[in-house]
């Protein structure tokens, strides 16, 4: 199943990169966090195939991968948002909760077809609260003020099937409060996507135990504001799907918007073997059945 594939990866394999930069300013991006893995699955042992399968291989045209474009930080009028709307290829709309567009950017993306999903703001290893905008998670919630704000942020977020973290490098490394947070992830029926902005997270295991479907970010294409490391970035990501299949990148509206919605655009037409879908189409079908179904 691609999601034991995807939660094998995230567990069990080494590094293939290790971005390291410090946590981000006002709300802007997850992506600033203090350090992002990147995993790739290894080389599969060699196994004998026979004349018939070889034959069957060759006459079948190679599938081509799925990337799934996730874009961070909707819902406060950030340069770049009628861009990202506007882009030929389905995105993800990441959306922080209880800010000024929050429903208004939720309920445009839903008319457009794109999936909705939390952009949960939880506390880093490193930077002010201030940077994270209302109703963050912090390491000094008990387990009921936890569960208090993730459904909060649910509710302000209409039609959301799931949820990922903003910045959150010490929160999603506490299995005390991730727990809380998958568990009502589940009871929700929202799937997690796992923005990986520490090594050390517990999203799999944890997820694992509870039976929640899950998804990681393999690249993050903005963590540095420049033209040129967003095409470097998009040519990782394009490597990655010959390594390893289906991936997931984050970008940003804000800072980076315009500059990465404009690499995403040249990107969609020029990036042969690769088809660009939502988040929730890499989900297994088994999960993808127990998602909300969004209010029409």
């Amino acid at each position: 199943m691609r999601f034991m594939a995807r939660l094998l990866t995230a567990t069990l394999v080494a590094p293939l990169l290790l971005t390291a930069f410090p946590d981000g300013a006002h709300y802007q991006t997850a992506s600033a966090e203090a350090a992002i893995l990147h995993g790739t699955t290894s080389a599969a042992p060699h196994v004998e195939k026979s004349a018939a399968l070889n034959a069957e291989k060759k006459a079948k045209p190679p599938a081509a991968s799925r990337v799934a474009i996730v874009i961070d930080d909707f819902g406060n009028k950030m340069k770049g948002t009628e861009e990202m709307f506007r882009l030929p290829v389905p995105i993800t709309a990441a959306i922080m909760p209880f800010l000024v567009t929050t429903r208004e950017d939720a309920e445009k993306a839903h008319s457009l077809g794109l999936d909705v999903i939390v952009h949960m703001p939880m506390e880093p290893n490193q930077g002010k609260r201030s940077w994270l905008g209302p109703g963050a998670l912090v390491s000094t919630m008990t387990d009921a003020e936890v569960r208090q704000a993730v459904e909060k942020a649910i509710d302000s977020v209409p039609y959301a099937t799931g949820m990922n973290n903003h910045m959150g490098s010490k929160i999603t490394a506490d299995e005390r409060i991730m727990r809380v947070v998958l568990t009502v992830c589940k009871e929700r029926g929202l799937f997690f996507l796992d923005s990986r902005t520490t090594y050390k997270t517990v999203v799999p295991k944890v997820a694992s135990e509870l039976g929640l479907p899950i998804l990681h970010n393999d690249v993050f294409l903005d963590d540095v504001y420049s033209a040129s490391h967003i095409s470097g970035q998009l040519a990782v990501l394009k490597r990655l799907t010959k390594e390893q299949g289906d991936c997931i990148t984050i970008g940003h509206v804000g800072v980076s918007g315009l500059l990465t919605s404009a690499a995403l655009r040249q990107a969609a037409s020029s990036m042969d073997g690769i088809r660009f879908v939502r988040a929730s189409e890499l989900l297994p079908i088994s999960a993808e059945e127990k998602l909300i179904l969004p209010q029409s």
